[in-house]
């Protein structure tokens, strides 16, 4: 069966996308960055943290909550 994947959450700096990440992780939930950035201007685009849909509410609750990620970019 495979799996369908969600955003949980989006960046436009890797280190906080690495850092939501690993928060998943460290619960218990798979997680994957997804490189959204244009190629040519690295200026537009996002890291999105994806996760497993069924995972989707569990992981937004996770990093609402999460101090690190609480500072505006």
């Amino acid at each position: 069966m495979e799996d369908t994947w969600a955003k949980a959450y989006q960046s436009g700096q890797a280190i906080r996308a690495e850092i939501a990440r690993e928060i998943l992780e460290q619960n218990g939930i798979a997680a994957v960055i997804v490189d959204k950035k244009d190629s040519n201007y690295p200026v537009f685009g996002n890291f999105e943290v994806h996760v497993p849909a069924a995972d989707l509410a569990t992981a937004q609750t996770i990093l609402k909550n999460e101090e690190a990620l609480r500072d505006s970019e």
